[in-house]
């Protein structure tokens, strides 16, 4: 219980980015809008969800904690964010009618992760200036 209640007290915006995440990408079906005319507009959008997901992680690991755990983080902001793309992108492939698993998407998802584990390393060095 003193666990959950630290995960919610130090990641609440994080909690609230992947629970957004898995809304849109499982639960609601996409409307058309003029954006579709833009290439990779699908591509772009996932790269910036887990990019912005995963910068939140950073700044809330780095807000909660005065030292840096390094294995803490590659769980929390990098193979967290991957396996739970994956895992999305099989569900929506595998469990729903209305969507599809793409491997582009789960590449740019990657893709988002890595910048933000970017910014989030700047964001450390900024910290510590």
């Amino acid at each position: 219980m003193n666990y959950f209640r630290h995960l919610i007290s130090c990641y609440p915006f994080s909690l609230l980015c992947l629970a957004a995440i898995w809304y849109l990408c499982l639960l609601i079906n996409i409307p058309e809008t003029p954006m579709d005319d833009v290439p990779f507009i699908d591509k772009w959008t996932h790269l910036v969800m887990y990019g912005g997901t995963t910068s939140v992680i950073w700044w809330e690991y780095l807000r909660c904690h005065d030292r840096l755990v390094g294995w803490k983080l590659v769980l929390l902001a990098f193979l967290g964010p991957i396996l739970m793309s994956g895992l999305i992108e099989l569900l929506q492939a595998y469990a729903t009618t209305t969507r599809s698993g793409e491997w582009l998407d789960f590449a740019a998802n990657t893709l988002g992760v890595c910048l933000g584990n970017v910014v989030g390393l700047l964001m450390r060095r900024l910290k510590h200036m």
